[in-house]
């Protein structure tokens, strides 16, 4: 990340962005501001892809039909994982 880099007003600006996207209309209170250091984490659109993927996740509406372990071998395929797996169940609930 850069050296220059505000993390801080570039987190302020997303924090409101998604904001307006989720229609959310509340008042951000900011107890104090303090550097943050460009060298831990990234401000997510600036996240390079190889991090998403290493560190990612995928929310996935399974289709009806295949078991959530064949979906989860059909990912490894088409990203090249060794590893990856699921959390809780694919499965549909009944309507």
């Amino acid at each position: 990340m850069d050296a220059e880099y505000d993390a801080t007003s570039e987190g302020k600006k997303f924090i409101e962005a998604v904001k307006g996207i989720c229609g959310n209309d509340a008042r951000i209170h900011y107890k104090y501001e303090e550097p943050t250091d460009p060298s831990y984490g990234w401000i997510p659109w600036r996240r390079p892809l190889d991090v998403y993927i290493r560190y990612g996740v995928i929310s996935l509406d399974k289709p009806p039909g295949p078991t959530s372990h064949e979906v989860v071998a059909w990912i490894k395929r088409m990203m090249n994982l060794s590893r990856a797996g699921h959390g809780g169940t694919l499965e549909r609930l009944p309507a």
